[in-house]
């Protein structure tokens, strides 16, 4: 009998191991399926080229700032109503949009807006995802934030499906993402932090170069296994200057130097080279970043390849709350030379008073040529204008940004579908005080012997000419939002209510020709009244387009200007 009762307590035992030992080992299994052991390469990366002395953040007492935003006064009932209704139609356009990107393409780059098909951009890494984390916290959309942060988690930037990596994209995109959904927050989430600083330790090592310039078209696997590299000797201006406003706000939260102390020297070197151009005060479009010559290139604009470096000057020095003066000092020798070279009146049938920004080319040494051309991308150029105005009391310049600001609102309102097209040509006023149309404009590039003014105006009927075009260099629009940054900026600013109704004329044009059955698509010539949709849908629709027409018409304490700094993906950066 004993016997049998030591047999059956050892069967118990043996039982009871058994089902433990499957039961942990179950769960093993399951939660390492579920949140797999990632191990990134670029955190134990060995610098090559390793920083002397670390510059830190600055300490100094912080500098009085004036404030920003305009003084609302308690809104009416009738508009507080169209407002509303505004707001909420852009909140159901990216609903529209979000619905789409979720059933057809999420953790994938970018949907396409035509077929339902999905894309890899930029990195492979879920970019449509990041870059619209801020845009559902700031439309209260929480379940769906919510959702978009559990995925998180499985985004591995340890690798990608891309050999080369765009530096500057990923910075705007994905760290300015994290890091505007973490401050929106209020820290809440702390998986937002460790992915930015994921991204930023990922983005650190492109600047292992011998002179701590950054690689910015970057084959990141080369680096991954140990191979030497070297900033580009024709790097693109906006690329290398606009990674410090995220970087900067990545160390006043971690308290690591690091990521301000790599874009301190990039701000050290511009501020060197800046009165050494062909156009002193100004940057050209390329710089040679591996011998650190500024002056090769002869063409100098404030649109695509060039943009974002002006806009982050005065931004930076709002997030640094003015304890470093090398950004006042570049944004204003930049912006007095632009106001001399580079913005000028266009000619108008209504001879309307505003401004194009442009750009500039120099022949032989000192000759500047005005290039009366001008981008969708050239369109933020307003917006900063007047930030800069009241962040450097600069009071002139506020009728200067407005009048941007209005040339990109007569470019949307002039063409038959109502929306700006990519790139296009004007005709400059040679009396700035008084210009009015002629007709003879629309043939700037063509040669008419004889041909009166009567001719020329029946000529551009007949050849569907638009009023104060001489031509249209690019007929797309791609859902672009510099526009609608500079009327939200400007409305914020001036308190100017008419910016809304000129905003919403804006946004129901996008509504009207855009919106697919997945999502919104940009349009192959705004010229025509029935525009193709293309099947692409860059993350910058929701990240930045939507968010700002959502906050053109939300209650302006709202991601304040007086609180927060927006990068140049439009993510709200927390001023403290």
């Amino acid at each position: 009998m004993a016997f049998f009762r030591r047999w059956v307590i050892t069967l118990l035992f043996a039982l009871v191991f058994l089902f433990t030992f499957l039961h942990l080992n179950r769960v093993s299994i399951s939660s390492s399926r579920k949140e797999p052991v990632v191990h990134h390469w670029f955190k134990r990366h060995v610098t090559k080229h390793p920083v002397s002395s670390m510059v830190p953040l600055p300490t100094t007492k912080p500098v009085s700032i004036p404030k920003i935003q305009f003084d609302f006064g308690v809104e009416g009932t009738h508009s507080r109503k169209i407002r509303e209704h505004r707001r909420e139609a852009v909140k159901r356009a990216f609903l529209h949009t979000w619905k789409g990107y979720r059933n057809h393409a999420w953790l994938k780059d970018e949907l396409a807006p035509v077929n339902g098909g999905a894309k890899t951009t930029f990195g492979g890494w879920g970019v449509t995802l990041v870059d619209s984390l801020d845009t559902l916290w700031l439309m209260d959309l929480k379940v769906e934030f919510k959702e978009a942060v559990a995925a998180v988690k499985h985004i591995d930037f340890s690798s990608s499906e891309m050999m080369m990596l765009n530096v500057f994209e990923t910075n705007i995109r994905y760290l300015g993402g994290f890091l505007a959904a973490y401050d929106l927050t209020r820290g809440a989430y702390p998986i937002l932090l460790q992915k930015a600083m994921e991204v930023g330790d990922l983005l650190y090592v492109a600047f292992d170069t011998p002179n701590r310039m950054p690689v910015l078209r970057w084959y990141w696997s080369g680096a991954r296994d140990g191979d030497p590299q070297e900033s580009s000797s024709r790097s693109i201006l906006a690329e290398l200057g606009s990674m410090s406003v995220e970087f900067t706000r990545l160390s006043l939260i971690t308290g690591d130097p690091k990521y301000y102390d790599a874009i301190r020297r990039i701000t050290n070197i511009l501020q060197e080279h800046q009165l050494s151009t062909k156009i002193p005060g100004m940057w050209p479009l390329s710089v040679d970043t591996q011998t650190l010559s500024f002056d090769r290139d002869r063409q100098f604009t404030l649109g695509g390849m060039a943009d974002s470096l002006y806009e982050y000057l005065p931004k930076e020095y709002l997030l640094l709350r003015g304890r470093n003066q090398q950004y006042k000092d570049m944004y204003e020798k930049a912006i007095d030379v632009a106001k001399k070279h580079i913005f000028f009146r266009p000619m108008t049938n209504n001879s309307d008073d505003i401004l194009i920004s442009g750009g500039g080319y120099v022949g032989g040494k000192t000759r500047v040529t005005l290039k009366p051309e001008s981008q969708h991308l050239t369109c933020f150029a307003g917006g900063m204008v007047v930030l800069g105005a009241k962040v450097f009391n600069r009071p002139e310049d506020i009728d200067v940004g407005r009048k941007l600001t209005e040339g990109c609102i007569w470019a949307y309102r002039t063409m038959p579908s109502g929306i700006m097209p990519e790139a296009f040509e004007v005709v400059p006023c040679e009396d700035s005080t008084d210009c009015k149309w002629q007709p003879e404009s629309w043939f700037v590039n063509e040669i008419h012997s004889g041909a009166s003014r009567s001719d020329f105006e029946r000529m551009g009927q007949e050849q569907g000419k638009i009023a104060g075009f001489a031509a249209i260099n690019d007929r797309r629009y791609t859902l672009r939002p510099e526009a609608i940054e500079s009327v939200f900026i400007l409305y914020r600013i001036t308190g100017d209510e008419s910016l809304q109704d000129k905003g919403w004329n804006m946004f129901s044009a996008i509504e009207k020709h855009a919106r697919t059955d997945f999502a919104y698509g940009g349009l192959d010539d705004v010229t025509s009244q029935k525009p193709i949709v293309l099947n692409e849908m860059e993350s910058y629709w929701t990240g930045e387009t939507l968010k700002y027409f959502y906050l053109l018409f939300s209650e302006p304490d709202l991601a304040s200007l007086d609180r927060y700094v927006f990068n140049t993906e439009a993510h709200p950066l927390l001023r403290e």
